[in-house]
């Protein structure tokens, strides 16, 4: 069975239910397929760790208590999903503001303001109303997993713990210390990772973390 902070390879389809619409995979030609694949995305199965928020929170609970080398579809409320729609993240932004920038809205256009992403929903003379809801908010969504095995392997759970946080780094395991080097890991959380990485990985003991 599984449990918190077990390391797990899984591959997950997530569906929006009323819609019966994949909107997430980690099997490239199903993206392909349903037209939404991304260059820029790693398809294939991913390593996460059971409990730390590396996935949305519904589908991390339901992972609990669960079993290797099996399927699973749990069908997720938008409070354990994506969230519920909040009233207050529908603003309301003047046409001058658009106008600044040389853009001219429309409904759905996604746009970045003040460095929060939103979404067009209304434009009417003088105004217009955007939605800085994720995209999915309120969404009831399906996420059908196939658990593939759990990792054992002090390096690649380090490894897979680590791509959440920084993109570029190294990792050396020698007995129970494990040495991290990275020129993008900012010094005011190196502290707090190698608390948290000696909490989820027992294995290790000690943490040294260098400057490439």
């Amino acid at each position: 069975m599984i449990k918190n902070n077990d390391f797990i390879e899984i591959e997950y389809t997530g569906i929006l239910q009323e819609e019966n619409k994949v909107f997430d995979t980690t099997d490239e030609s199903l993206a392909k397929k349903e037209k939404i694949h991304n260059s820029r995305t790693k398809y294939g199965p991913v390593v996460i760790c059971v409990g730390e928020n590396q996935i949305i929170q519904g589908l991390d609970e339901e992972l609990v208590g669960k079993e290797i080398n099996k399927e699973y579809a749990f069908t997720l409320q938008p409070e354990k999903a994506f969230g519920k729609k909040n009233p207050k993240l529908m603003q309301l932004i003047s046409q001058n503001s658009f106008r600044s920038q040389k853009l001219t809205p429309y409904p759905g256009m996604q746009v970045n303001i003040d460095g929060l992403m939103g979404i067009v929903r209304t434009v009417t003379p003088g105004r217009v109303i955007v939605d800085f809801n994720h995209p999915l908010s309120g969404k009831v969504v399906v996420y059908k997993v196939k658990i593939l095995k759990k990792i054992t392997d002090t390096k690649e759970q380090l490894d897979s713990y680590l791509s959440f946080i920084i993109r570029e780094f190294k990792t050396e395991i020698k007995e129970s210390e494990a040495i991290i080097t990275s020129k993008s890991l900012p010094p005011e959380i190196a502290e707090s990772i190698e608390k948290k990485i000696t909490s989820v990985i027992p294995s290790i003991k000690k943490l040294t973390i260098k400057k490439e």
